[in-house]
């Protein structure tokens, strides 16, 4: 970062020297040895998707595109953070789940039958950037042209700064599905070295409207990324299982005079040293008035000042992401107000589980949590009429989990080899329409459960629910952080 910091004089003579040295080509790296020496970056996790199941999903794809049609997928930006520097890359799902490829500025097309790209009959082609060794002596290897073909097992890949010249008669083609690109603000479209620019191509090369072509596209991908195979749960239960592990690391060492970001700290220590890349989305440790704020993720409040603290988490594992809340009391107990609040919403969970089957709406496990909740409510004083229940949950139960936290799917009937999260929740702010006992009271519960024909599965039962299981595990304070 030192460099980044240097004055603009410093980076002008840098930039001289740089200039008078002999810059490094793709040439030097035409040996097949060397590229693959320079590739072993790609070995070093060994449990990442395979080239043949990405093979498998645009296979299934395909198979879901009407005759003589076309689906056209972008990788994701790369978005700027600050100045010069940018957010670490994320691959966007669709792109990654159907070729596997982990890099910016690249541009996949899936036919449902054979057509000629620039004279060469495929029905894949997958547009990659070039590697550029000096720039990769700052970001990092890059599998480029050769490293593709043999990483990624593509019937056809090419530069993507051909994408401009390639001969593509888009108009012999019955229908054209895409998914456009992202945040392409003020990026240059005059090269197809970059997204902006292959998108830019794309509509040029193609002179028919792409009439709701990225509705229908989305609605297949749903259709695919819905049901998961045996290789994504098994990644699927590797992030629940970290997750989990945290949760419960996060019992075992909370103190009540932290703050909210020492409790994040402990669940995010824990991803990291257990291989998990990213959390799959910002973690939410809301404490007190926080646990009533759903998406609160500031994470900045003392948690001496008392309330609950609602723990909502998930840590990214080779792309798949967990999604796993538990609320649990800093002091180690619950009081009498929580105990209860708390009862209820593991009550309406534990219900909504036991009712996510196989041929069952998936809207169902939210209508049993909802008619539990409301009940609860009245019979605690809380509401006067069971329709106000929505005061105090006012989210849904269930959402599908899989490269998003927030997965694709049909929201139809469930299937087994499903991955929804149940996570029904109460939360009463400061100044409801209650007695101000209840107050700041927050709780959710959620966990992730497989669909199987025998019956649903809580993947993420390694992290204790009830509230005596979680006293428990909090008086375990023998187990140190720091014991992988």
């Amino acid at each position: 970062m030192f460099f980044l910091l240097a004055n603009i004089r410093l980076l002008f003579i840098a930039l001289l020297l740089a200039s008078i040295a002999a810059p490094l080509t793709a040439q030097d790296f035409s040996d097949k040895n060397l590229l693959n020496e320079q590739l072993d970056y790609y070995q070093y996790d060994q449990d990442f998707l395979t080239a043949e199941f990405h093979k498998g999903r645009r296979e299934s794809l395909r198979k879901l595109l009407p005759d003589s049609s076309i689906a056209v997928f972008f990788s994701a930006p790369e978005r700027n953070r600050s100045n010069d520097v940018y957010y670490e890359y994320h691959q966007d799902p669709n792109f990654y789940y159907l070729s596997g490829f982990r890099e910016p500025n690249a541009l996949l097309i899936i036919s449902k039958e054979d057509q000629k790209f620039d004279s060469i009959p495929t029905n894949e082609i997958l547009f990659v950037p070039d590697r550029d060794p000096a720039m990769e002596i700052w970001n990092g290897r890059r599998l480029g042209l050769e490293g593709a073909k043999d990483n990624l097992g593509f019937n056809s890949v090419m530069i993507n700064s051909a994408f401009k010249q390639i001969d593509l008669d888009l108009n012999s083609i019955k229908r054209i599905y895409y998914l456009s690109p992202l945040a392409l603000e003020d990026q240059d479209t005059s090269e197809t070295k970059y997204l902006a620019g292959l998108w830019h191509q794309l509509v040029k090369k193609n002179t028919k409207p792409f009439s709701s072509a990225e509705n229908h596209l989305e609605m297949m991908m749903a259709q695919l990324r819905q049901d998961k195979t045996v290789e994504e749960i098994a990644l699927l239960k590797k992030a629940i299982d970290i997750t989990c592990e945290a949760q419960n690391k996060l019992m075992q060492n909370i103190k009540p005079n932290m703050a909210e970001y020492e409790t994040e700290a402990i669940i995010e220590y824990v991803f990291k040293s257990k291989g998990a890349e990213y959390p799959g989305f910002p973690s939410i440790q809301g404490s007190g008035e926080n646990s009533c704020i759903l998406h609160y993720t500031s994470n900045r409040r003392p948690l001496r000042n008392g309330g609950l603290l609602v723990s909502d988490v998930g840590a990214e594992y080779r792309g798949y992401t967990a999604d796993v809340t538990r609320t649990i009391p800093p002091s180690g107990k619950f009081s009498k107000e929580e105990r209860a609040i708390y009862e209820l919403v593991y009550e309406a969970q534990s219900r909504a589980i036991d009712s996510a089957k196989v041929g069952v709406s998936f809207w169902f496990p939210h209508m049993v949590a909802q008619k539990i909740i409301a009940q609860g409510l009245m019979d605690l004083g809380i509401i006067s009429f069971k329709k106000d229940f929505t005061k105090y949950f006012m989210h849904g139960t269930s959402h599908y989990l899989g490269l998003d936290v927030h997965d694709p799917g049909l929201y139809k009937e469930l299937k087994e080899n499903q991955v929804i999260t149940v996570e029904p929740g109460i939360y009463i702010a400061e100044g409801s329409d209650c007695d101000p006992k209840w107050w700041n009271i927050g709780v959710r519960i959620e966990d992730d459960i497989l669909i199987k024909k025998e019956g649903p599965v809580i993947l993420s039962d390694k992290s204790p629910r009830s509230i005596e299981d979680i006293e428990k595990m909090m008086n375990k304070k023998e187990d140190s952080l720091f014991n992988k």
